[in-house]
């Protein structure tokens, strides 16, 4: 499947994934090689508190192609990932979720579609596998981001992404909430996205909880939407 050339940066946040974090790194590390010579496999440690560090210390010593990064506190979401995005070298930056809600493998079918005209591929979940009020909730909030943000994609909840780093160049981040996907689509439109969708597999959790949907950072999220709709719909240097 060795089509073109570009390298490759794979990484996933994790915080208490301990359960699911090395199956998708030992994934990884097993497709790349088909894809491409020159790729990377990044973990995101944002202050876990299980055993996900014992894990990504004994997947150091056998791989030579993965590295991790240890946050000393949760910096939420949108920090894990503002520090995935700077931890990334290669020419195409892939990341997913480390609580194994995504299938790693689909990854060829994004890197397939990263043709020269575009820079941004987004996966459309093609059937969301949660609790039922996390779907309406989640469909819901998609729905009202597209609205009030004007964004080019569907499913800004869909955290399957491959993105030319020479795009994620031109960003810089604010949102360490999971307000961080819309202020990543957004200012990636903004800066001259050019983005493609495919539809992807959503699987149910089978360990621990999302973080997401707890009050406190419910209420964090939001007020940082609210500053960021300010700021890009709505200042004058938007």
């Amino acid at each position: 499947m060795k089509t073109k050339n570009n390298s490759v940066s794979v990484f996933f946040p994790c915080y208490n994934d301990e359960k699911t974090i090395g199956k998708l790194v030992e994934t990884a590390l097993k497709i790349l090689p088909q894809l491409t010579n020159n790729f990377e496999v990044i973990v995101i440690d944002d202050g876990s508190s299980d055993k996900s560090r014992e894990v990504l210390k004994t997947l150091k010593k056998k791989h030579k192609r993965f590295k991790y990064v240890f946050h000393k506190k949760n910096k939420g979401y949108g920090g894990a990932l503002q520090s995935g995005f700077k931890t990334a070298t290669k020419e195409l930056v892939f990341y997913t979720d480390g609580d194994g809600q995504y299938d790693v493998s689909e990854l060829p079918i994004l890197y397939q579609l990263m043709t020269k005209d575009v820079n941004f591929i987004n996966g459309i979940k093609m059937e969301r596998k949660d609790f039922k009020y996390r779907i309406v909730m989640g469909n819901l909030y998609a729905m009202i981001m597209r609205w009030l943000f004007l964004l080019p994609i569907i499913d800004v909840d869909c955290d399957f992404r491959l993105i030319r780093r020479s795009l994620l160049k031109k960003i810089d981040f604010d949102s360490n909430s999971g307000a961080v996907c819309v202020e990543l689509v957004k200012k990636a439109q903004k800066a001259g996205g050019k983005f493609r969708q495919v539809s992807v597999h959503h699987y149910p959790r089978q360990f621990g909880q999302s973080q997401f949907f707890k009050l406190d950072r419910l209420i964090k999220t939001a007020e940082e939407i609210g500053r960021l709709w300010w700021r890009l719909m709505m200042a004058k240097d938007k």
